[in-house]
């Protein structure tokens, strides 16, 4: 069977997904966003094959994600950081980790504590209104224009099904 090559959906998750659906993407983001830069500390934090973790680093420099920085002449070695495009990622990856820690946390070891450093607090993610402020929750949100075949015609998010 033929992978589908959602670059070309006219739908920003898809195109999304695309770009960084991989499990070895993310678990790469999620290492750069924790200081992890260079190829042997990803693989060795990861347990990823090096022609694996090769190829995912630069789809990710390709992608300007990441940037590739010599650090060392003799032998040339690089170093990855993330881009402006690539730090923007942020939410999403701090999402997935709440998402996680609630619904896939088999409970034998305990969630990354997040502390916001300029207040002092433990903190989770939390997607709000860049408007008004207040917590985005699917009841309150409508998506314009619905291109999802069989979606909503009211723009309206689907409601979870209650038994």
């Amino acid at each position: 069977m033929t992978p589908v090559d959602f670059s070309e959906m006219e739908c920003s998750v898809a195109r999304t997904l695309e770009t960084i659906g991989d499990r070895w993407t993310i678990l790469i983001l999620r290492d750069a966003f924790y200081g992890v830069r260079r190829f042997e500390d990803f693989r060795g934090d990861l347990g990823v094959a090096s022609n694996i973790l090769t190829d995912r680093l630069q789809k990710l420099v390709d992608r300007e994600i990441l940037e590739k920085r010599q650090y060392e002449e003799r032998p040339p070695r690089y170093e990855y950081r993330l881009t402006e495009k690539g730090q923007e990622l942020l939410p999403v990856i701090l999402t997935m980790m709440k998402w996680g820690d609630r619904w896939a946390n088999s409970g034998s070891t305990p969630p990354v504590t997040l502390t916001h450093t300029t207040c002092g607090h433990v903190t989770e993610p939390v997607v709000t209104c860049s408007q008004c402020g207040e917590e985005l929750r699917r009841r309150d949100l409508r998506a314009h224009p619905i291109t999802v075949r069989g979606g909503n015609p009211s723009g309206e998010l689907a409601r979870a099904e209650t038994s």
